[in-house]
C-alpha cells in the first residue's frame, strides 16, 4: 500500500530523531570485508587451494598464465569461424547475383521476341482485317518477318508452346519455326481468320510471358524483382493492348464489333491500363517518365476519345483510313511505352551489374578482414596477458568501491523515499517530469500541541527537541495502520491528508477519522515535561474537499498540497478545543455516508477567511478503537541523531 511505503520511508527521513531505526556499523563491515579479501584466495583445503588461485605461487601463476591464453583465445576463434562463415556467405551472393545476370539475360531475350511477335500480330491483323489490303500498316509484312526471325535466333533457351490448333507441344526452337512459317504462308493464301490469327500470335506470346514470370519468381532473392515484374507486366500491357488494337481496327474497318468480340476488346483494353499501372508502381522512376511521355504525346487524348468510341460499339460506316489512323496514333503510343520497356531493361542491366560489383567488393573486404584477424590473433592474445594483470590489481577494489557504493545509495534512496511520496521519488530518479495533479476528494488532519509556547519556554532546547521526539515518534508509528500520508510536521504543528498520492476512493474520511481518534487517545498518555502528571492535549481539526499536490522549489524539494481544503483544516484545528476532534460540514457529511461514527453538532463558528460555518465534534466511533499498547513514559531525553552527533564530536 502506498501509506507504507511511504511511512518506511518516513523512519528513514526521521532517522536523526528515531532511536528506534539501527543503521549497520560501516567500520566494522568494512574492515572485515578488506579482511575477507586479504584472504580471499585461501580454501579449506590450505595451500593446495592458495597455489591452484593464488598468483604468488608457481601453480597459481601457471594456471593464470593458462587463462589469460584460453579465454581470450574463444572470442578470436569464434570471430575467426563468423568471418570465415560471412566470407563463404558473401562468394554464395555473388554466385546468386551471377545467376541472376543469367536469368535476366534470359528475361531481355524472351522480351525482345514478345515484342517482335506483337509487332508481327499488328501487321497481320491489319492485313486480315483490310480484307488483305495491299497497303502495309508500318512496314512490309515480309521485313516484319525476316526481323521476328533474326530475334528468333538469338534467343539462347526456349521454352515448351503448346499451339492452340492442335495443341501440340513445341519444345524446340526448330519446330517453332517450322509450324511459323508454315502459319504464315496460310496468311498469305488467305486461308486464315482474324480469330485464328489472334489465337495462334496470342498463345505463342503467352507462353512466352509464362516462361519470364517463372524467371522472375526464381530471381526473387535478389532486389531487381520489382525492376523485373514491371518489365513482365509492361510486356503483357504491350500484348493486351495490342490484342485490343486488332478488335479496335476490326470495328472501324467493318462499322461494328459483334458481342464476343466487344467482351475481348472491353477485357484486355482493360488488362492492358491497369497491368501498366502496375508496373508504373513497381517502377517509380519509370512512372514519372510515363508521365511525361503522356505530356508530350499529341494522339494521346485521341486515343482515349477513340477507345471511349469502341467502348459505346455504336454502329457507323466502315473507314479503312480511320482504321489507318487509329492504329497509327495507338502504335505510336505502344512504341513509346516500348521505348520505357527498354529503359527499364537498361535499368535491369544496371541494378545487376552495380550488385556484381558490390559482390565483388564484399568478397574482397572480407578475405581482408579474415587475413587482418589471423594476424592480429597473436598481438591480441599478447595485449590480453599483459592487461590481465592490471585489471586482477583494481578488480578487487572495485568491487569493494561498488558494494559501498550500493549502500550509500540504498540509504540516499531511504532518505528520498522519506521526503516524497514513493511514486513521486521514483519519477523524479528517473528524471522524468512530475506536474502537479488534482485530487477531487481528500480529507486533511491538522493537530498542534496545546500550550506548547508555554512549554517551550521552560524548557532547554534539547529537552524541547526530545519531548518532539517521543510524540512524533508515538504518532508516526500510529499512523502506519491506516491508510494516509504524513505531509510535515513543523514545530508542534502535524500534517497528515489521506486520498493522495494514491487514491482510494471514499475510504479516505474513515481512515483520517479513525486516525485523528486513534492520536487523541495516544497522546492522553504522554506526560508533559516539568509539570508533574499533567497529560499531553492536542487540538485536532480535519475538512474534506478538493486538493492540487505537487512538488514545489529544487533545493530541498518537498510534496506540498494547495487548495482551499488545506486552509479549511487548518481553520478547524485553530478554532477547536483541546483533546477533540473538530470536523466541518463537509466531512460531515461524508462520515455519515459512510457510517460507523458518532458527532456532536457543535452550532456556527466563525472562522477566518469563510465566515460563520457549521461544525461538528468528532466523538467516537462504533465499536471502539482498536486496542494497542501504552506508548512508554517520556523518558528520551536525547534523541538518536543527538548521540550519534555528540559520538562524533568527542571522537574527533
Amino acid at each position: 500500500m502506498q501509506e507504507k511505503s511511504v511511512q518506511n520511508g518516513n523512519s528513514t527521513y526521521e532517522m536523526t530523531t528515531n532511536p528506534g531505526i539501527k543503521f549497520p556499523k560501516e567500520e566494522d563491515s568494512l574492515s572485515e570485508m578488506s579482511r575477507n579479501s586479504e584472504d580471499r584466495s585461501r580454501g579449506p583445503g590450505g595451500l593446495c587451494c592458495a597455489d591452484a588461485g593464488n598468483p604468488a605461487y608457481k601453480r597459481g601463476r601457471r594456471f593464470q598464465l593458462t587463462q589469460m591464453i584460453v579465454l581470450p583465445f574463444i572470442p578470436i576463434l569464434a570471430l575467426i569461424v563468423q568471418t570465415a562463415m560471412s566470407l563463404q556467405y558473401l562468394l554464395e551472393y555473388r554466385n546468386d547475383i551471377e545467376d541472376v545476370e543469367t536469368q535476366v539475360q534470359i528475361a531481355t531475350d524472351l522480351g525482345k521476341f514478345v515484342t517482335q511477335m506483337q509487332l508481327e500480330r499488328s501487321e497481320v491483323a491489319f492485313f486480315v482485317f483490310t480484307n488483305k489490303s495491299s497497303q502495309p500498316l508500318r512496314s512490309n509484312i515480309s521485313e516484319q518477318f525476316a526481323m521476328t526471325n533474326q530475334t528468333l535466333e538469338k534467343m539462347i533457351t526456349w521454352p515448351p508452346i503448346r499451339l492452340p490448333q492442335n495443341r501440340q507441344l513445341l519444345d524446340k526452337k526448330e519446330e517453332f519455326i517450322t509450324h511459323l512459317c508454315n502459319f504464315r504462308q496460310k496468311i498469305s493464301s488467305e486461308e486464315s481468320t482474324v480469330q485464328e490469327v489472334l489465337a495462334w500470335y496470342t498463345s505463342v506470346n503467352a507462353a512466352m510471358l509464362d516462361h519470364l514470370t517463372t524467371r522472375i519468381k526464381e530471381t526473387d532473392n535478389s532486389g531487381v524483382w520489382r525492376y523485373l515484374l514491371a518489365f513482365k507486366n509492361i510486356l503483357r500491357s504491350i500484348e493486351n493492348m495490342g490484342i485490343a488494337l486488332t478488335y479496335g481496327i476490326s470495328y472501324y474497318g467493318r462499322g461494328q464489333l459483334s458481342t464476343s468480340n466487344y467482351i475481348s476488346y472491353v477485357r484486355h483494353e482493360s488488362l492492358g491500363s491497369d497491368l501498366l499501372n502496375a508496373s508504373l508502381n513497381y517502377a517509380l522512376n519509370i512512372k514519372e517518365l510515363h508521365s511525361k511521355l503522356i505530356r508530350n504525346l499529341s494522339d494521346y487524348e485521341k486515343i482515349q476519345q477513340r477507345s471511349e468510341e469502341i467502348l459505346r460499339n455504336q454502329k457507323r460506316n466502315a473507314s479503312i483510313e480511320d482504321a489507318m489512323m487509329y492504329t497509327d496514333s495507338l502504335t505510336s503510343y505502344i512504341d513509346e511505352l516500348r521505348k520505357l520497356q527498354y529503359k527499364l531493361r537498361v535499368e535491369i542491366k544496371r541494378y545487376v551489374d552495380r550488385d556484381l560489383k558490390e559482390a565483388a567488393n564484399k568478397e574482397a573486404i572480407g578475405i581482408a578482414i579474415l587475413i587482418t584477424v589471423l594476424v592480429i590473433s597473436p598481438v591480441i592474445i599478447i595485449l590480453v596477458r599483459n592487461a590481465v594483470a592490471t585489471i586482477q590489481m583494481y578488480a578487487a577494489n572495485l568491487a569493494d568501491k561498488a558494494r559501498e557504493l550500493n549502500k550509500e545509495k540504498k540509504k540516499s534512496d531511504a532518505l528520498l523515499f522519506q521526503m516524497l511520496p514513493t511514486s513521486v521519488a521514483q519519477q523524479l530518479k528517473q528524471m522524468q517530469q512530475v506536474p502537479a495533479e488534482y485530487y477531487e476528494a481528500v480529507t486533511v488532519y491538522f493537530c498542534d500541541i496545546v500550550g506548547f509556547t508555554e512549554i517551550a519556554a521552560i524548557s532547554t532546547p534539547l529537552e524541547v527537541v526530545s519531548f518532539l521526539n517521543s510524540i512524533y515518534k508515538l504518532f508516526d508509528a500510529r499512523i502506519e495502520c491506516y491508510d494516509v500520508y504524513k505531509v510535515e510536521s513543523s514545530g508542534d504543528s502535524y500534517m497528515v491528508a489521506s486520498g493522495l498520492p494514491v487514491k482510494n476512493g471514499n475510504k479516505h474520511v474513515t481512515e483520517i477519522a479513525t486516525m485523528a481518534l486513534d492520536l487523541l487517545a495516544g497522546s492522553s498518555v504522554l506526560k508533559v515535561p516539568h509539570r508533574g502528571n499533567e497529560t499531553l492535549q492536542i487540538r485536532s481539526g480535519c475538512h474534506t474537499g478538493p486538493v492540487v499536490a505537487g512538488i514545489v522549489g529544487t533545493k530541498m524539494p518537498r510534496y506540498c498540497l494547495y487548495g482551499d481544503t488545506v486552509n479549511t483544516a487548518s481553520r478547524m484545528e485553530s478554532t477547536g478545543e483541546a483533546q477533540r476532534v473538530h470536523i466541518s460540514l463537509e466531512m460531515k457529511r461524508a462520515l455519515d455516508e459512510a457510517g460507523g461514527f458518532k458527532t456532536e453538532h457543535r452550532g456556527l463558528v466563525y472562522v477566518k477567511g469563510k465566515g460563520e460555518m457549521d461544525t461538528y465534534w468528532l466523538t467516537c466511533k462504533d465499536g471502539g478503537l482498536p486496542k494497542r499498547p501504552d506508548p512508554p513514559a517520556y523518558d528520551d531525553a536525547q534523541p538518536q541523531y543527538m548521540k550519534r552527533f555528540m559520538e562524533g564530536y568527542h571522537s574527533k
